[in-house]
């Protein structure tokens, strides 16, 4: 057993972070952010070891992401939003859908590339997938907009199935809890985006 957890550990910490860090985001509340640098910088590390090179290079993008989505969320403003009121879920505006939407079909077959031509991943169209389209998620995510819950439920499902692939138990399993709650924080943050009107 000691052996077991030698060998996952890092696996073993970076679940226990996402955890937090999805109730943390289903309950909408700022400590999502915190929780999930501490949970990126250690997904460098394991994603690196496991040879997962866009996961890897992810990470670095998610704590950029984490300083710009933990300021939005504490300073950032709609219009015609009061000063001290918490910045509101809203629906993400149709032509920002579309060009995002785009952006992510486009990093799908550079990063598809990328990983085909320069390292030695053998799941390159997943692993590109996965990056590519959490890439639109923590920016739909960062500005707090509904559909963010839809982007990772596709993420989390692919996900799910790569990590076990890969023999990241425990994050797999995760993953799997993951889509049970993005679809449960999809209706939540739908609920809420109505109490605030």
């Amino acid at each position: 057993m000691e052996a077991f957890i030698t060998a996952h550990w890092l696996d073993i910490t970076t679940t226990v972070l996402g955890l937090a860090y999805i109730l943390f985001e289903y309950r909408a509340s700022l400590w999502l952010w915190p929780v999930g640098l501490a949970m990126q910088a250690l997904g460098i590390v394991l994603y690196y070891q496991k040879g997962l090179y866009a996961d890897c290079g992810m990470e670095f993008y998610y704590i950029c992401m984490t300083v710009y989505g933990f300021c939005t969320w504490k300073w950032g403003k709609r219009s015609g939003q009061k000063e001290q009121e918490e910045l509101p879920i809203t629906h993400i505006p149709q032509h920002l859908l579309i060009l995002w939407s785009g952006i992510a079909l486009v990093l799908w077959a550079v990063i598809y590339l990328l990983l085909v031509t320069l390292t030695d991943s053998r799941v390159p169209v997943a692993d590109s997938f996965t990056t590519a389209v959490s890439i639109v998620g923590i920016w739909a995510l960062a500005h707090k907009y509904l559909e963010q819950w839809l982007v990772w439920i596709a993420v989390d499902v692919v996900t799910c199935v790569l990590y076990f692939y890969k023999d990241i138990p425990f994050k797999a399993s995760l993953y799997g809890l993951y889509v049970i709650i993005a679809v449960m924080g999809y209706f939540r943050w739908k609920k809420l985006v109505v109490s605030q009107k």
